[in-house]
């Protein structure tokens, strides 16, 4: 009885290990591409012919992130410059040298919910992914 019991678990450990992976990577592979679009746009954003990231930026950026299969209108992109200043304003781009903060984040939309089986608690289905990265505008008027 305890040889057969040891296998059972055995047997429920090793299918989880060997399939866990599988589900826990699409995590990995969102915050990764979240990470590498706000690293883009502030790249883009930044520079010396824009000093801002407006609403057509951030909707192309929307359909380059549905590429990898999420919902574009989940994304909450927040854009601050520094002293107050909008970074969202074609009209008036950040000076060379203020600070321009983009964050992007993005609904976990139970992914983890398969951890119920073992006894760990997913998160709530409020939390969200997010990337932010800094940098400073290079825009000179």
């Amino acid at each position: 009885m305890k040889s057969l019991l040891v296998f059972l678990l055995f047997a429920a450990m090793l299918c989880w290990f060997m399939f866990s992976p599988i589900y826990k990577h699409v995590l990995i592979v969102r915050q990764a591409v979240l990470q590498k679009e706000v690293d883009y746009l502030l790249e883009v954003g930044a520079n010396g012919d824009h000093g801002y990231i407006d609403a057509g930026m951030m909707q192309q950026s929307r359909l380059r992130l549905a590429a990898y299969g999420m919902q574009p209108d989940q994304f909450q992109y927040t854009v601050e410059g520094s002293g107050g200043l909008a970074g969202t304003n074609a009209a008036s781009p950040l000076p060379r040298g203020a600070s321009l903060t983009l964050t992007i984040s993005y609904p976990i939309e139970r992914l983890l919910e398969i951890d119920r089986l073992i006894g760990l608690a997913p998160p709530s289905s409020a939390a969200r992914f997010r990337a932010t990265g800094m940098k400073m505008s290079e825009y000179v008027p």
